[in-house]
């Protein structure tokens, strides 16, 4: 054999080679190794490729989101109600609630107000009786039509859009002896306001109109 043929011979092997060699020779870098999210994979004896938690281990963050959750029937709230929280509540209700609860809470959102079906009022009996719990879980995760926001609010978050429906469910039904003493005083002088000055008569008690618009 020649040199000109052994040097064709060695030219041919090598790219022989790395012809079928290629893909491996990529894979490290330009197609790595990886699974779809939940897809099938013959790696694992149980077939799937989205792996359990290791077993007497905690995900990151659970811990804190743990100290929030109450039971469905508890009327316990895990966070201290101030006016940063029911500012915060007003916020995230204003995003993800008042679409369809309207901006009262009384069901008659733009999308209700559309053609889907109207959600429950807060201020029936029912729902302002019901525990706090209840209100954190119909938000974490759906009750009827409506999904679940666990993904979209966190669980801070809902604790404060509770905070914010007890208030509209509040405003409701408060009582006058309810209120801070300065709000009572601008009650009793928008009452006062109304009321005709002393010595005068009310329209009322004065001579009646006629038909015709004169007086009797």
């Amino acid at each position: 054999m020649t040199n000109a043929s052994r040097l064709l011979f060695t030219a041919a092997a090598a790219m022989l080679m790395l012809g079928t060699g290629c893909r491996y020779l990529r894979q490290d870098m330009a197609n790595p190794p990886e699974d779809r999210p939940l897809a099938p994979s013959d790696f694992y004896d149980d077939g799937r490729s989205a792996r359990p938690l290791v077993e007497n281990t905690v995900a990151r963050g659970s811990l804190a989101d743990d100290a929030l959750m109450v039971p469905k029937d508890s009327n316990a709230f895990p966070l201290p109600v101030n006016r940063e929280l029911l500012e915060r509540g007003r916020d995230r209700y204003q995003i993800f609630c008042r679409p369809c609860h309207g901006i009262q809470g009384d069901g008659n959102g733009m999308i209700a107000m559309r053609g889907m079906k109207h959600p429950p009022t807060f201020h029936q009996d029912r729902l302002r009786q019901a525990p706090n719990g209840y209100l954190y879980d119909v938000i974490t995760n759906g009750f009827g039509a409506m999904y679940g926001y666990s993904a979209q609010i966190s669980p801070r978050d809902r604790w404060a859009i509770v905070t914010y429906e007890r208030a509209l469910q509040f405003s409701r039904n408060a009582k006058v002896a309810d209120l801070p003493a300065e709000l009572r005083e601008k009650l009793n002088q928008a009452g006062t306001a109304g009321a005709p000055p002393e010595g005068h008569a009310s329209p009322q008690a004065g001579a009646k109109k006629d038909s015709t618009g004169g007086r009797n």
